[in-house]
C-alpha cells in the first residue's frame, strides 16, 4: 500500500482513529443545514429564496451521499454496526440512496482505479472535453434531464418491488418512510409545497453538483491508467461556497482517500497537510480552487 511509503506507522494511526462525537457532530450539521434551508422558504416564500434553496439544498443532497459513502467505508464512527446503522436510517433514505448496493460498486472503484477495469472509468475517460461538450453534460443536469432519469429509476424500482433482493426493498421502504416524514413534517409547519422544493432539488442541481465533484477528482488527471493514487486522482481546495455546493463535508480531498480509505473524512485535511509537508506531494499539480481545474478539464471550442 503506497500510504505506508509516505507516512510513519505512527501518523497513520493517528489519521485512521474515529471519533464518534466528530461523526455525530457532521451528521448532525447535515441535518440542520438541511432543515434550515427549507425554513428559510417557509418563512421568506419568494422567487429568490426558492432560487437560492434548490440550489443549497442540491449540495445537501451531495452532503447525504458523502456520509454514505464514510459510513460504507466504516470510517466515520468507531462502530461498524453504528455506521450501518446511521448510514441506513437517517443518511441513504432521503436520496432513496443504498449503501449496501453503493458499496458493492464502490469497493470495485478502489480496488481498480488506475486501471481500464475502474468501474466508474466512463464517468471522466474522454476528459479533457471541449467547452461546448462540458455545456451541454452541465445542461442536461440543470434541466433535469439527469434527475428525471434517476426519479424514473426509483419509479421503476418500486414497480419491480417484489422481484428486488431483500437488502434493496429495505432501502425503499426507508426511503419512502423518510419522504413521508419530511411531507408530513412540511404540512404541520403548513407549507406542504415545500416538498416541491425538496424534489426540485433532487431532479435539477442535485446531479449538477454530483457531475462537478466527479470531475473534479478524477477528470483529466496526470494519468488515469496509473495505479499511483498521485497520478490517477485529484485534491481541488474549495472555500466556503464550493463546500456548500460541491465538496460538502470536505470530500474535496479525495486523493487522500485514495491513498488511505480508512482515513476519516475528517482527518482527511490533517492528512493532506502532512503529505505536503513531508514532499510526497512534490510532483502532484496543485488545483487552488475550481476555476483552475475547469480550465484544465475543458478545452477551448
Amino acid at each position: 500500500m503506497i500510504a505506508r511509503e509516505l507516512m510513519s506507522p505512527a501518523d497513520i494511526e493517528r489519521l485512521t482513529a474515529r471519533s464518534d462525537l466528530r461523526a455525530l457532530w457532521l451528521v448532525l450539521c447535515q441535518w440542520v443545514l438541511t432543515l434550515a434551508i427549507l425554513a428559510m422558504v417557509a418563512i421568506w416564500p419568494n422567487p429568490v429564496t426558492v432560487v437560492l434553496a434548490v440550489l443549497l439544498l442540491g449540495g445537501r443532497q451531495l452532503g447525504f451521499g458523502v456520509l454514505v459513502h464514510e459510513c460504507g467505508h466504516r470510517s466515520l464512527f468507531r462502530s461498524p454496526l453504528l455506521n450501518d446503522l446511521v448510514a441506513d436510517w437517517l443518511l441513504a433514505p432521503p436520496t432513496f440512496n443504498d449503501r449496501v448496493a453503493y458499496m458493492r460498486g464502490h469497493v470495485g472503484h478502489h480496488r481498480l482505479a488506475g486501471t481500464a477495469e475502474d468501474p466508474d472509468l466512463p464517468n471522466y475517460q474522454d476528459y479533457p472535453i471541449s467547452r461546448a461538450r462540458l455545456r451541454r453534460k452541465l445542461a442536461r443536469d440543470l434541466t433535469g434531464k439527469t434527475g428525471f432519469r434517476t426519479l424514473a429509476g426509483i419509479v421503476s424500482a418500486w414497480r419491480r418491488y417484489p422481484t428486488l433482493a431483500p437488502e434493496r426493498q429495505a432501502a425503499l421502504r426507508r426511503g419512502l418512510g423518510i419522504q413521508i416524514v419530511l411531507l408530513a413534517g412540511m404540512t404541520l409547519a403548513g407549507a406542504p409545497w415545500l416538498y416541491l422544493v425538496w424534489i426540485a432539488a433532487f431532479v435539477f442541481t442535485n446531479p449538477l453538483m454530483s457531475r462537478l465533484r466527479q470531475i473534479a477528482e478524477h477528470a483529466a488527471v496526470p494519468d488515469r491508467l496509473d495505479p499511483d493514487p498521485r497520478r490517477n486522482t485529484r485534491t481541488v481546495m474549495g472555500g466556503a461556497i464550493a463546500r456548500l455546493l460541491v465538496c460538502p463535508h470536505r470530500i474535496n480531498y479525495h486523493l487522500e482517500h485514495h491513498l488511505l480509505p480508512s482515513v476519516p473524512i475528517y482527518r482527511l485535511r490533517a492528512m493532506h497537510a502532512l503529505l505536503q509537508a513531508n514532499g510526497s506531494y512534490r510532483d502532484v499539480p496543485p488545483f487552488t480552487g475550481y476555476r483552475a481545474l475547469f480550465r484544465a478539464v475543458a478545452n477551448a471550442g
